[in-house]
């Protein structure tokens, strides 16, 4: 699609996903070319230069921006950042110092990584980890035959009243009554 400068010129000032992928502005003053969409500053008019491809720009001498990644078919950020606390979450649900040192390492600040999963997925980080904490938790009252209080130590918790405070606002009941009720479901 062939669109008119001041179009693309409007699109890259008002950061249009519309157009991503349609075409490409380098920035002859940093090297570098974007994606419509690039949140970086808007630069001057007078700097600016529109390709139809990527490799357009790539071949005229402009480098990938590092904020917008115009190199990458797709590129969400903010997607990504909460796939990996959602994979964080998933994978260390169970252990509470490890779980806040990968969370950290992810280099964003808590609101913010809690914002972002919340746009992505609906709900909080924390909602998310409480409820695969009390799914796992169902799941060893009802299949094993361990003690609550090494349930409770296995899901991550140093006290059984934190422990039975967290299942009962979780589930309504105590891990006890929460066992009793599962065999009394089952039995014939």
């Amino acid at each position: 699609m062939d669109f008119s400068n001041d179009i693309m010129w409007q699109a890259a000032v008002d950061c249009d996903k519309e157009y991503d992928g349609k075409f490409f502005y380098a920035v002859k003053t940093v090297g570098v070319y974007c994606r419509p969409s690039c949140k970086s500053r808007t630069p001057l008019r007078k700097n600016v230069l529109f390709f139809q491809t990527g490799e357009q720009a790539q071949s005229s001498g402009f480098r990938p921006c590092k904020r917008c990644r115009p190199d990458l078919l797709e590129y969400e950020p903010m997607k990504t950042l909460a796939l990996q606390t959602k994979d964080l979450i998933d994978s260390c649900f169970c252990e509470r110092a490890k779980l806040a040192k990968e969370m950290k390492s992810l280099g964003a600040s808590s609101g913010h990584l809690s914002a972002v999963f919340k746009r992505q997925y609906g709900f909080s980080p924390m909602d998310y980890l409480n409820q695969k904490r009390a799914d796992y938790t169902k799941y060893l009252l009802q299949e094993t035959g361990m003690s609550i209080i090494e349930i409770s130590a296995d899901v991550g918790f140093d006290s059984l009243s934190a422990f039975y405070t967290f299942f009962k606002k979780q589930t309504g009941m105590t891990p006890k009554h929460y066992r009793l009720s599962i065999k009394t479901h089952t039995t014939p």
